[in-house]
């Protein structure tokens, strides 16, 4: 007896599933071990893998079996109902997509990536802006190509691939919202620190020492070193699939906690990816739910756990440790001021909670901008120059500190930026309800236990993978609809508390 329908499908799918990972980890190569002068190899590598990848996802044979599969539901488990939905999501929009155009915008983003690495090393815009103009003019006629099929604008199609479910409209509402409390709340966090600043953290921090903390604190938290690992990049990321997930971070030696939290950030990710449902992970309905959510689970694990009092109490004696430090700067408040310090700086990856933002406010402006032909590309440095300086007051002193910080439209990444602060915004109502629910968790972060943090996760967001669409996840796991009441009523909380209740902690 043949196969059903939908088995069939399950097969089909297990195999891009092999592709997609073998994808990955050929990007993440490129990223942290590939010779520069390799790239045009990669991205024929990679060009050769997307086309195959597309022409398997878009044969008849797939459109076939789906309309089958759906005709006859009957016997099939909600998750399969579910995983059919899915599997339909992404048919359609790679059939919308030529294949000609997604090997030109493969091979292109391949190309434009490592002359981002060139350009940032000689700090000139310049000469990444021919590649990154090649690349913005596919990324548009796939944005145009895309809308037309989904019957969505072209932007709002580019955020749907990243963030399923999430149009302009949810983005804008909460950017609204934002606007209307960040930039005064920044005023009034900055005032109430400078009223007692930390004392400076001297000293040199070697990055093997750096790495042993790091890999000390992954392992405390949870990552899996069997089916993981942790490398360096010139930006943190993390790749792979569940079961072979690679996250990176960069060690600054006179910077002891960029690098340790670079990879707690990108831990946070893994172990979302890590923590999908088994049983369904080379499925499409056993991926995550986009990038808004896994934004979200990064933030919270860097932003809201990792810069909490408790978690400090566990580290201190660990940078104690590992680093020989001793005297009244590496006290457990000492080192909590340092890490919710609010700082108007020009790099996105090192703001804190309250500005990050306000980044993601002014990139969403420019690449909406680059897409429409508002803007050229030729004119992008003094464009981002002009929006730092009115968002958040500073004029970046070169293009490193500007328009080259960020890899993402060099590869293509168009409409993924509003996910980390729809992320951030997620993040915050999840947290509101974890911590009411695990009542412990302030003395099981103090003690370095994780698993409390981690049993809610799995329950609430990462077992179910993407059966459920975000919104209707997020109204599961906190009772209430996406919204940025609870992110500006916990940054009101943890940064305007007061001089005399810090002293009493």
């Amino acid at each position: 007896m043949s196969a059903s329908p939908y088995k069939q499908l399950e097969q089909e799918f297990k195999r891009l599933h092999a592709f997609r990972g073998a994808l990955s980890l050929l990007r993440w190569d490129a990223a942290v071990m590939m010779p520069r002068g390799s790239a045009d190899v990669r991205g024929e590598q990679l060009a050769a893998l997307e086309t195959e990848y597309h022409a398997l996802l878009t044969a008849p044979k797939i459109t076939r079996l789906l309309d089958r599969a759906q005709a006859n539901t009957q016997g099939l488990a909600d998750w399969q109902v579910a995983n059919l939905r899915e599997m339909r999501r992404q048919r359609d929009h790679a059939i919308a997509t030529p294949v000609a155009l997604v090997a030109r915008l493969a091979k292109a983003a391949s190309r434009a990536e490592a002359r981002w690495l060139e350009a940032r090393a000689q700090g000139k815009f310049e000469s990444f802006a021919p590649h990154l103009e090649e690349v913005v003019h596919l990324v548009r006629d796939k944005a145009a190509l895309l809308g037309q099929a989904l019957n969505l604008a072209p932007y709002d199609a580019l955020v749907d691939e990243f963030s399923p479910g999430i149009t302009t409209a949810d983005i804008d509402a909460m950017f609204k919202a934002l606007s209307r409390r960040l930039p005064s709340l920044i005023r009034e966090a900055i005032a109430v620190q400078e009223g007692r600043p930390p004392l400076p953290l001297a000293g040199k921090f070697p990055a093997g020492k750096q790495r042993a903390l790091t890999l000390e604190v992954m392992k405390a938290v949870g990552f899996p070193f069997d089916r993981g690992r942790l490398d360096e990049s010139e930006q943190p990321f993390t790749e792979g699939v569940p079961g072979d997930i690679r996250v990176t971070t960069r060690f600054v030696p006179e910077d002891v906690f960029s690098g340790l939290l670079g990879a707690l950030h990108e831990t946070g990710h893994a172990m979302y990816d890590l923590g999908l449902p088994q049983d369904w992970r080379d499925q499409p309905v056993g991926r995550d739910r986009g990038m808004a959510l896994g934004e979200s689970q990064s933030l919270l694990i860097e932003m809201m756990v990792c810069r909490s009092r408790p978690f400090v109490r566990y580290l201190q004696p660990l940078l104690v440790r590992h680093f020989g430090v001793s005297g009244p700067e590496w006290d457990v408040e000492n080192l909590y001021a340092h890490l919710i310090r609010v700082q108007r700086g020009a790099i996105r990856v090192d703001a804190d909670e309250l500005t990050y933002p306000l980044h993601i406010m002014l990139r969403y402006e420019l690449e909406k901008q680059l897409l429409s032909g508002e803007l050229a590309v030729r004119d992008l440095s003094e464009a981002w120059n002009a929006g730092m300086e009115s968002r958040l007051g500073i004029r970046p002193a070169n293009d490193l500190e500007g328009c080259l910080q960020d890899i993402h439209w060099a590869v293509g990444s168009f409409g993924y930026f509003p996910s980390y602060a729809l992320g951030a915004v997620i993040a915050a109502q999840l947290y509101e309800s974890l911590r009411v629910e695990v009542t412990a968790l302030d003395e099981q972060l103090a003690r370095g236990e994780f698993a409390g943090l981690f049993g809610w996760l799995r329950t609430q967001v990462h077992g179910l993978g993407a059966k459920v669409p975000v919104q209707e996840l997020l109204k599961g796991a906190t009772g209430k609809p996406l919204s940025a009441t609870s992110f500006i009523r916990y940054v009101e909380a943890k940064y305007l508390e007061s001089a005399t209740s810090v002293a009493a902690a």
